[in-house]
């Protein structure tokens, strides 16, 4: 009972006795702004339900025989969110067997006297189309809940898919490193490998929180003026790889004259190498991509256009929601979650700016456009690097107490801080840490949140009451990075939060 139109939807189908008493009814509707539709019989009352209806306006004098089993069948079969009203015009008394018979076989049924006051027809009318109209929202509800859930399944099919993709190499690499037991210049290529695909699945789950917090408004934006050929040079150098790898040329046509917008430089280079990327995933090999930037009046106008995929019409804006993936063209881009197209609305907007989607149909390439506010009268002198390239320092002192219930996940970076030159100890629980703490001078403390028994916030507070405690560096661990935790964490007495995996160059900004 899918609704052709709007106009459809708020029908009131009629069926009376006589042409005259339809053609009299239809006057009064339409006069009350109304939208009448006269059936000549039940019949054609049902084909016309089928196609929508707001309302059923009938006759006492049809609901006899046939008609009437034909209606209690059609009214019958409607979907679960909808119950047409019906409004069925009796002759005065409303006792005979036809309004008994209607009122026991139909659901939603109000009977009106005749003869009647026209106000008092179009009360109920009016009734009843507002009825209809909170049916009309439940259906929607139903179809957006039913359309997400099937978005949301495909998602966690594509999810589960991409993180079993790093898995098999890493798993193949181990099983060799464990049964050649190489030398370490024939191990190189194994660990390399390895450190790809945990980078990659770092990316994965890196994309599923950046999307959770944007969502949920969590994200902090370090606004500035920022030079946007600036950006669009790192953007490009993010996502190099992926052009050379496939054979793609690649055009960068850039405004003559500075173009400055005020945003944050990191989250703008994240947003056009989201764009880059994924016109380089999604044209096949040999393709071409071009990326412009000009000033049209106040608004500084970037646009990354491909020879790949296309999109149909339909597409155009609900790719840019969550969990939506383009049909068909999954086997096309080379990895990934379809959330990035996400990530780059919610950015942009966060920053005063707005994305589209443009393609002539599926095989004829696509166009995003990205438009942000110029800032009036800004130049800059000293051209952004949002993304650092420092490496981090070869070596530690001090001696780490590394504190984690995972033991793999304990003894890895106690191992991984020892060949840095620390000292480092280890311990798999909030007491344990406590007697290392007794028994050692620690400098810092690597603390994993989640235990069991007593927690890491615990633990630290605990680490503070002891002697050296005001001099220790406490560092907490953990995979969640919501606002909430971050608070507790601080309330804490941590001097650090880092999120799972841990980051050598954070950790060692840290220190």
């Amino acid at each position: 009972m899918s609704p052709v139109s709007p106009e459809l939807d708020e029908r009131i189908l009629l069926r009376m006795a006589t042409s005259r008493d339809a053609a009299m009814a239809s006057a009064v509707l339409e006069r009350a702004h109304f939208i009448p539709h006269v059936c000549d019989n039940v019949g054609a009352l049902v084909q016309a339900l089928l196609r929508g209806a707001g309302a059923i306006m009938l006759a006492e004098e049809v609901l006899v025989g046939p008609a009437l089993v034909e209606l209690t069948g059609a009214l019958a079969a409607q979907p679960p969110w909808s119950d047409v009203p019906v409004l069925v015009l009796a002759r005065q008394g409303a006792d005979s067997r036809a309004v008994a018979n209607a009122m026991d076989e139909f659901a939603n049924v109000t009977v009106i006297e005749r003869p009647m006051r026209v106000a008092a027809l179009v009360s109920a009318v009016r009734t009843a189309l507002r009825a209809r109209r909170r049916q009309y929202e439940l259906r929607n509800l139903l179809e957006g809940l039913r359309d997400a859930d099937q978005r949301k399944t495909e998602f966690l099919a594509t999810l589960a898919h991409e993180l079993r993709n790093p898995l098999a190499p890493l798993g193949t690499a181990l099983s060799l490193l464990q049964r050649k037991r190489p030398v370490p210049e024939e191990a190189a290529k194994y660990y390399e490998l390895m450190t790809r695909q945990v980078e990659h699945m770092v990316r994965l789950v890196n994309d599923l929180m950046e999307v959770s917090r944007i969502t949920r408004g969590k994200i902090e934006l370090h606004l500035g003026p920022v030079l946007l050929d600036a950006v669009i040079d790192d953007a490009v150098e993010l996502s190099r790889p992926l052009f050379d790898r496939a054979g793609h040329s690649l055009t960068v046509e850039v405004a003559g004259d500075p173009l400055v917008v005020r945003g944050d430089a990191v989250r703008l280079t994240q947003v056009f190498s989201n764009l880059m990327n994924n016109a380089a995933k999604y044209t096949p090999a040999g393709g071409r991509v071009t990326v412009t930037a000009r000033q049209e009046g106040r608004q500084a106008v970037v646009s990354v256009s491909d020879t790949g995929t296309g999109l149909e019409p339909d597409m155009l804006k609900a790719i840019f929601e969550m969990f939506v993936q383009v049909s068909g063209t999954a086997r096309d881009a080379q990895g990934g979650l379809g959330i990035g197209l996400t990530l780059v609305k919610s950015l942009v907007e966060l920053q005063g700016g707005s994305v589209e989607a443009a393609s002539e149909g599926l095989g004829r390439g696509a166009t995003f456009t990205v438009r942000l506010p110029l800032m009036k009268n800004s130049t800059l002198s000293v051209r952004q690097t949002p993304m650092s390239q420092d490496g981090w320092g070869p070596s530690i002192e001090g001696t780490i107490l590394v504190v984690d219930d995972n033991r793999d996940a304990a003894d890895s970076l106690a191992e991984l801080l020892g060949s840095m030159g620390a000292t480092a100890l280890v311990a798999y629980g909030g007491e344990e840490a406590l007697e290392l703490a007794r028994e050692h001078d620690i400098d810092i403390a690597v603390l994993d949140i989640g235990m069991p028994g007593m927690d890491g916030c615990e633990l630290a507070r605990q680490l503070r009451a002891q002697p050296r405690g005001k001099e220790l560096k406490l560092i907490a661990l953990t995979g969640w990075g919501q606002q909430g935790y971050r608070e507790r964490i601080a309330a804490a007495g941590f001097d650090h939060h880092l999120l799972k995996p841990l980051s050598l160059d954070e950790f060692m900004a840290a220190l």
